[in-house]
């Protein structure tokens, strides 16, 4: 049964629950910094922390490292060349640092009293005023931090007050996680305690080098983020009757996000307390032990990420594509660009992909009619442009940068792509509207700079729909190869398991999901073992160097597994 709570097991008493615990062990230092990220309620921590000490009879004078920002405004005009002007959805990558957003005299204002018996500093960016002493950071989800965005009771750093979601969200993307990862990168391997308060009521935390050595395990063995979802315009049905103990009150469910690690968490647990850090630190320490032999390319950015689309009883995609690696990295900073590939989990009722040009496109008639379309509410004959395939369990469409596409309707996708996720150039979205009942974003004019239309008839059958090759066999299993195209930056394998099947990372990193079959055990080199079931994704770091994967249920296993070439 799918497990929307994964969690990576650690020994006992390495996680501690509560503000007493919390409290007590802070009461042993005589300096404190509380660094984190944006979203987090720093007043309402303060407010229950000073309760706590007062309790045990302690001194503590707190500073909030707040009120060493600039001005809202001064922020504002500053940021302001990354927020991308009157475009509502994108921006371009901050060059930015957190510390540039703070007013240097007002930092050094902030220092601590000799007098007092605990000295606190806290909000994000704390540790920029250079106090020697316990660093804490206390750490966000991004899907949390979304929900508060929603019901607007955070703001963006350093803003007046909030905006609307998507705005919000544009920024927390282009500025506020590109600058609070890069002060994070630098705190990790300083940190002497995590705190995780999505509980607001009942934080957990854990020593800092117990959080490292947990990452290191993690890092040569095997591992699952937590996956979130997300209803949208378009969703279906499938996630919600197949995913037990998900919200039931919601139009749909749209999204799965599996391993988008820009979004996911990693969840520890230990004497029945969990702690969730953002993927990052994992990024930030073991980077190189994660990704093996493509980690000279991609640095700290996990290249590759795994979701469900579920189109079950829904709509269609939009027809769309993605930029180009020029166009990413010019306009939006990008280093790399969103390549995709459409898995199909499941099917029902003709469900069909849309996937490259018709023969005879005649690319200014359609660029034509989508534009009337976009302006006059009319419909598009979709199919006179672009190609319709029939789908069914287990095709593989390919679809990289430029590529005209979408998912029909009564798919499940396994989108397997490259990490970049946010660049949809939509073109035609079927006239519907969002969630809100307002109208969805169209980039028809991007999309026209970077479409290929060469990538059109019998080439699309040939070159963009994978055909699964036998590689090898042995007892109780095939390995097949389900070719991408030339420029994908991945690779994709397909294991066919009836017993067990020893698997070799050959320093690469190995992201998986089982496609076909009821559970499996999957045991490392290493000693570690887990079970995943149906549809659960899963990762091999590099390092773990082997593994070995057995069947558990009582028909055919089947594992998919991607790597970068």
């Amino acid at each position: 049964m799918y497990n929307i709570n994964p969690v990576f097991p650690l020994g006992d008493g390495q996680i501690h629950s509560g503000f007493e615990s919390l409290a007590r062990r802070i009461s042993r230092e005589k300096t404190v910094i509380i660094d984190g990220y944006q979203g987090i309620f720093f007043d309402a921590i303060r407010k229950e922390m000073e309760r706590q000490f007062e309790n045990a009879g302690i001194d503590a004078r707190w500073q909030d490292a707040g009120s060493a920002m600039l001005p809202s405004a001064g922020i504002d005009k500053l940021i302001e060349p990354f927020l991308g002007g009157d475009d509502p959805l994108f921006g371009t990558r901050c060059t930015l640092s957190l510390k540039e957003l703070f007013d240097e005299e007002k930092l050094k204002i902030l220092k601590p009293d000799r007098d007092s018996e605990l000295n606190i500093i806290y909000g994000p960016g704390a540790s920029l005023a250079g106090w020697k002493g316990c660093l804490i950071y206390i750490d966000l989800p991004k899907n949390e931090m979304q929900y508060r965005a929603r019901k607007k009771l955070i703001t963006n750093l350093g803003a007046a007050q909030p905006e609307h979601p998507k705005a919000m969200y544009k920024r927390f993307y282009f500025v506020d996680w590109v600058l609070l990862n890069k002060h994070k990168d630098e705190l990790s391997g300083k940190v002497d305690i995590a705190v995780d308060v999505q509980d607001e009521y009942n934080p957990t935390w854990m020593e800092g080098h117990d959080l490292r050595k947990a990452l290191h395990q993690m890092s040569r063995n095997v591992f699952r983020v937590k996956p979130w979802f997300e209803p949208g315009a378009w969703g279906g049905t499938w996630i919600k009757d197949h995913i037990p103990g998900l919200r039931k009150d919601v139009p749909n469910y749209a999204w799965s996000f599996e391993m988008i690690v820009p979004e996911n968490g990693l969840v520890m647990e230990s004497s029945g307390n969990r702690l969730e850090v953002s993927f990052d630190w994992l990024m930030f320490s073991e980077g190189s032990s994660v990704l093996g032999d493509c980690h000279e390319r991609f640095g700290k950015e996990f290249p590759i990420r795994f979701d469900f689309l579920d189109t079950f009883d829904g709509g269609s995609l939009s027809v769309q594509c993605h930029p180009q690696e020029e166009f990413i990295q010019k306009k939006f900073g990008e280093n790399y660009t969103q390549q995709e590939a459409y898995y199909i989990l499941d099917t029902k009722d003709n469900a069909l992909v849309n996937l490259g040009f018709t023969e005879t496109i005649d690319h200014e008639l359609f660029k034509k009619d989508l534009e009337i379309s976009a302006r006059e509410k009319t419909q598009v004959h979709i199919a006179e442009f672009v190609q319709q395939h029939p789908a069914s369990k287990h095709d593989f469409f390919l679809i990289p940068e430029g590529t005209v596409h979408g998912s029909g309707a009564n798919n499940l996708v396994l989108e397997i792509s490259t990490t970049p996720y946010i660049f949809t150039f939509k073109m035609y979205d079927w006239l519907r509207l969002d969630l809100e009942g307002n109208p969805r974003d169209l980039n028809i004019d991007r999309a026209f700079e970077n479409l290929d239309f060469s990538r059109k008839g019998e080439i699309i059958r040939r070159e963009f729909i994978s055909h699964p090759q036998l590689l090898e066999e042995g007892s109780g299993w095939k390995k097949f190869h389900l070719p991408t195209h030339a420029l994908h930056y991945y690779d994709v394998w397909r294991y066919h398991i009836i017993t067990s099947a020893f698997i070799e990372t050959n320093n690469k990193c190995h992201v998986l999901n089982l496609v076909e079959g009821e559970n499996i055990l999957v045991e490392t080199e290493n000693g570690m073992k887990m079970q995943f079931s149906y549809a659960e994704t899963f990762t091999i770091p590099a390092a773990a160097g082997s593994y070995t994967v057995r069947n558990l249920g009582t028909t055919e296993a089947m594992i998919v597994i991607a790597f970068i070439k």
